[in-house]
Formats: C-alpha cells, structure tokens, sequence
C-alpha cells in the first residue's frame, strides 16, 4: 500500500520513470524544482548522533531501539544527478549509482549497521529540523532465496523532526520503493513512496546524543 511521506520524499529519491522525450524536460525540470525546494547543507554536523525507538503497528505492536550516525548529507548537484538516473532509468540503476557512498550509519537492536547512502536535512518554517536517510535495507535470507516481492522494495527510510535540542519523532519505512507519477490534472509530476507494509512505523523519543 501506499504511503506519503512528503519529507523522507524529498529528502531521497528512488524512482522509474518511462517518459516520452517531449515529457523527459518537464521531468527534468521537477527534479531540478524538487531539490531547490529544500534549504540544506551540504555537510552534516560531524558525528551527530541520534537515538529513538522504531514503533511497528503491523500485527501486534512491537518496538526497537536504534541509533543514528550522520557524517555528511547528500550535496544538491548530487541530488539532480541521482533524480536524472532514477529518470532515465530506474532504482536498481539508482541504487548502484549510490551503493558506494557512505554518510554514516543507522543501527537497530539486534541488526547488522547499515550504511546511510543518501542524507537531506531541511529547515522547516517552524525552525525545526527534517532529516530524511535513506540505506538499503535489511533483508531476510528468504527473501532472496524465494524471490519474494519484498525485493522490490530494497530502501529503508528514516525520517525524523527535530527541535533546536535535537529531541523529536518521526516515521521510518522498513521496506519502501519509489516512483514519480504524472498528475493528470496539473500534468507536474509527483514523488510516491511505495510502503510494502500496511502503515509506516512511528519514530519516538529521539534524541541528539552529540
């Protein structure tokens, strides 16, 4: 099912897209408005550190503890260019475009560290923070043995919202894939997050540790 995540949308992008060339500018030119409209940095605080509990509401409610390290944030100019290969192309070409980068890492109890391949940061008009990761998540070994579905969806993301303290929330997608869809009445085009799951998960109780 699908859920919308404004943030964690603009903060990374994993998309298809097959367009016609007379579309493929307009397609282009989004990309370009998408990223502008986020005022951010280029480099992260060096070694801020989060903490926070995931909240699954699927089934029965089960939480984890997690904790986030941010080592730098996905410039603009390399935001346009993962926009331009997701449209040209599709997210497995995105996702090895940006396998190798590395802006920290995020961690659940229990669970191997994944490293962060994509990492935004906005202010928003209430002075407070978004922070929007994105990383390859975990995945089952049975998912890759039976070929389930669930590889269509490779991304974990985590979006939280935070004070000037560096305490807040947010919401994390376990499994999540993304698409730009063409809006039949504006004709702009549009970021939508996929969720494997029935409803996203809530983020708690986060906190700046550094």
């Amino acid at each position: 099912m699908k859920g919308t995540l404004v943030g964690v949308i603009v903060s990374m992008i994993c998309l298809s897209l097959i367009v016609s060339q007379a579309d493929f500018s307009k397609a282009i030119a989004a990309s370009e408005e998408i990223a502008a409209s986020s005022s951010l940095t280029a480099t992260a605080e060096e070694g801020d550190v989060y903490t926070g509990t995931i909240v699954t509401m699927n089934g029965r409610m089960r939480s984890t503890g997690f904790t986030l390290k941010l080592s730098g944030f996905t410039s603009d100019d390399d935001f346009n260019r993962y926009l331009t290969t997701l449209i040209e192309g599709n997210q497995d070409d995105v996702l090895k475009q940006i396998r190798g980068n590395n802006l920290g890492y995020v961690a659940a109890t229990g669970q191997t560290g994944q490293q962060i391949l994509v990492a935004r940061k906005t202010t928003l008009p209430d002075g407070k923070i978004r922070i929007g990761v994105a990383f390859e998540r975990w995945m089952r070994f049975g998912e890759v043995r039976n070929g389930y579905r669930s590889e269509d969806y490779p991304f974990g993301i985590l979006e939280m919202i935070v004070d000037d303290k560096g305490k807040g929330d947010g919401t994390f997608i376990a499994a999540g894939a993304v698409d730009m869809k063409r809006d039949k009445k504006t004709g702009q085009y549009r970021l939508e997050l996929e969720n494997f799951g029935t409803f996203p998960s809530k983020v708690m109780g986060v906190m700046r540790r550094s």
